[in-house]
């Protein structure tokens, strides 16, 4: 078929953006400055409930930065999904702290509570689910894990700017949550990521590691990093924050295209009390990996309907994390690792694209609905 790619994912930046940009280049003040306070504010107000933001250089960033002003620590450990990508992880063992694997809800993708429980020792200082693909964690459940073992909760909201859980936003649980702004997240800023925190201490705390250490020029506190947000990324994502509600109804609009229309594969699931921001419109291929990855070879050589596997290989199974958690035994991890494959789902999708999309999937999976 002589057809146009349709993209796994497309960032959508316009003249909003170039003018938003240009405006902070002509100004003269490029780094952390006005825009970047201002995104914060916005930010906090558009999504955790007015919970203090603190902007930062990347989500990896915001993850590590928000687990050592929380106090973690070596000799300390996180319990984490091994289904994610190994940022989770990563932030973890960059504390000096052990990341402690479990294993996921089947039909959430997201941290499975009963398996935590499994994994708690005297060690445990903390659960840190990952809303994955745009859909909340149990939080009912974590809390309840929390509050028996007196853990903290931390948030990785990467992939779930605006999703909520009983009507609360994510973001709005955990001492802190992290907002990744990369290009194909549901809103960008170029780069970047964003903080919210619970309370003035960690807020505090994440100001001065972001900054060498300094709320103050040259009066360095502790030691820091260099995890700034500049003005111009910052003016990128107020513009991008402002579109993101429309942007999140056009993605829920597609997935639920595709669900009504789809068969022959597993269709995701939105478990009572939660909104899901669909980051990504995943399925299930089964029979393996092997099939898994020839239906996916077969979308983009055959339909030219792009797609994704997120994440082809567990944290428990790479080679720079296995060492750290001998214990893992996932099972319900490992089955998705092996059949899931993620649509294109974003809101520059026409509906020429999503019947496109219907078709390929519906044709290879040799069902009609």
């Amino acid at each position: 078929m002589n057809q146009a790619l349709i993209p796994a994912a497309k960032p959508i930046v316009g003249d909003d953006e170039r003018a938003a940009v240009d405006a902070v280049l002509a100004s003269g003040m490029l780094a952390q400055g006005p825009e970047v306070a201002a995104f914060e504010q916005e930010f906090s107000a558009a999504l955790v409930n007015s919970r203090e933001c603190v902007a930062v250089n990347s989500g990896t960033s915001g993850l590590h930065l928000g687990l050592l002003a929380a106090g973690i620590g070596p000799g300390d450990e996180v319990i984490v999904p091994s289904f994610t990508f190994a940022a989770t992880a990563n932030a973890v063992a960059l504390t000096g702290a052990t990341p402690v694997f479990a294993d996921i809800d089947p039909v959430t993708f997201c941290l499975d509570a009963t398996s935590v429980a499994t994994v708690i020792t005297d060690k445990t200082k903390a659960i840190m689910p990952v809303h994955l693909y745009g859909h909340p964690a149990d939080m009912d459940a974590m809390s309840t894990l929390a509050k028996e073992h007196d853990l903290q909760i931390f948030e990785d909201a990467a992939q779930a700017h605006g999703a909520t859980w009983h009507g609360a936003p994510v973001g709005s649980f955990g001492t802190f949550a992290m907002f990744s702004l990369y290009p194909t997240k549901n809103m960008t800023s170029g780069e970047g990521g964003m903080v919210s925190a619970s309370t003035p201490e960690v807020v505090r705390a994440l100001r001065l590691l972001r900054n060498q250490g300094m709320l103050q020029q040259y009066a360095n506190e502790v030691i820091g990093f260099n995890a700034r947000m500049t003005d111009v990324h910052a003016a990128i994502g107020r513009v991008q924050l402002r579109k993101l509600p429309e942007w999140t109804k056009q993605r829920q609009a597609n997935a639920d295209f595709l669900t009504q229309n789809l068969s022959g594969v597993s269709t995701p699931e939105i478990v009572d009390g939660a909104s899901h921001v669909f980051h990504q419109y995943t399925i299930r291929v089964a029979g393996g990996a092997d099939e898994r990855d020839r239906f996916a070879a077969a979308l983009r050589e055959e339909f030219q309907v792009g797609c994704g596997v997120y994440y082809p290989t567990p944290c428990h199974k790479l080679s720079s994390l296995k060492h750290l958690d001998s214990r893992a035994d996932l099972p319900k991890t490992e089955q998705a690792a092996a059949e899931v494959l993620s649509l294109p789902v974003h809101p520059s999708l026409t509906q020429g694209d999503l019947e496109r999309i219907v078709t390929a999937v519906n044709t290879l999976s040799g069902s009609t609905k």
